[in-house]
């Protein structure tokens, strides 16, 4: 489980890719674990032109039109890179792309989030997802977007900061109550 040297994997090397599969696991464990329930029972399907893994960094990198898929969650980027604990945890994983991508069903009553930016951080310690550079995140119909979109997994909160030239931009749908009146 752990490898000294993972050299670049291609496709037509499914032997080698043996190797890897327990790093994809563990890249994938912290992603799920606020999702939906069945997503942890759920295979996980990495595929990528090539990846490379350090042991003395505790590093694994991804890239070439990458796609992660476990149940709920689907994550696609250019490329991935993944820093490892002592403990051969996941501490965090930035994913990077013209966009990057993520999309997850957080709870049935929330339903799917989807977000993208040309920058996608996720911190396994804090359970927060940060997307940077024309981001997006849309989530139960309502919609942010901006420079900088800090979204919680564990809590649901959003945070969205401008940049440069650009404000931030929200969008609700209307509320089903037909009691209220909009904004006088």
């Amino acid at each position: 489980m752990k490898p000294k040297f993972l050299p670049a994997i291609r496709c037509n090397q499914v032997p080698q890719f043996l190797r890897i599969l327990p790093i994809t696991m563990l890249l994938a464990l912290p992603l799920y674990s606020h999702a939906l329930p069945s997503d942890a029972n759920q295979s996980i399907k990495l595929l990528a032109d090539k990846a490379t893994y350090s042991e003395r960094t505790g590093v694994t990198s991804y890239s070439g039109n990458v796609i992660i898929t476990q149940g709920t969650l689907k994550l696609t980027a250019d490329d991935i890179t993944v820093n490892l604990s002592q403990q051969r945890s996941i501490n965090s994983a930035v994913a990077t792309g013209r966009p990057a991508t993520m999309q997850q069903v957080i709870t049935q009553e929330k339903g799917l989030a989807k977000g993208q930016a040309n920058k996608i951080d996720y911190n396994a310690v804090s359970g927060i997802i940060t997307l940077t550079g024309n981001a997006r995140l849309v989530q139960n119909g309502a919609s942010f977007a901006g420079n900088v979109i800090r979204y919680s997994l564990k809590a649901g909160d959003v945070e969205a900061t401008a940049g440069g030239n650009q404000r931030v931009e929200l969008v609700l749908p209307p509320s089903n109550n037909t009691n209220q009146s909009g904004i006088r």
